[in-house]
C-alpha cells in the first residue's frame, strides 16, 4: 500500500504527458507495480519469473498478482473483462515505439480472452497468458 501514491503519480504523469515513456521509464513503472502487487498477493518470485518465460503453471497467488497488475493500470474491468480500448489508448500514448504496434495487436487478439468472469484472479491469468502468447518477445507486464 505504501507504493500506491507513487503509482498514482506515475500514472497521472504519464497520462498527462504528450511523449511516450522511455524504456527506462517503462521498466521503472513495471517495477513499481511489481513492488506494490507482489506483497499484496503474496506471489513468489519464482511464479512471476515463470510467467515471463512462458510457463503458466502457477498458483492462485500469482494469478491474483496479475489481477493486481492489470487492475492498477485499469486493464481489467469490474466485470473481469480485458479493457481493450483503454489498453490501446495507453499503448498509443505511453509505450515506447518498439512496443506500440505489438501491444496494440496483442490487445486486439486478447479482447475476449477472459473466460472465467466469476473469478477475478483466473480472468486476469487468462488475459495475461493471452497477452504473453501473442508476442512473448514484447511482453512487459510486471
Amino acid at each position: 500500500m505504501k507504493y500506491f501514491p507513487h503509482l498514482c503519480l506515475c500514472l497521472i504523469f504519464f497520462e498527462l504527458s504528450e511523449a511516450a515513456m522511455s524504456e527506462a521509464q517503462l521498466k521503472a513503472a513495471v517495477k513499481l507495480v511489481r513492488n506494490m502487487c507482489q506483497p499484496k498477493s503474496k506471489a513468489t518470485n519464482e511464479d512471476i519469473e515463470k510467467m515471463h518465460h512462458g510457463d503458466w503453471n502457477i498458483d492462485r497467488t500469482a494469478m491474483c498478482y496479475m489481477h493486481c497488475a492489470l487492475n492498477s493500470n485499469k486493464l481489467i474491468t469490474k466485470e473481469n473483462v480485458f479493457n481493450r480500448d483503454y489498453a490501446i489508448t495507453l499503448a498509443e500514448k505511453n509505450l515506447p515505439t518498439a512496443l506500440k504496434t505489438a501491444s496494440i495487436e496483442a490487445a486486439n487478439l486478447c479482447k475476449d480472452s477472459a473466460k472465467t468472469l466469476d473469478d477475478k484472479c483466473v480472468a486476469a491469468y487468462e488475459i495475461s497468458k493471452c497477452l504473453y502468447e501473442s508476442n512473448p518477445e514484447k511482453y512487459f507486464l510486471p
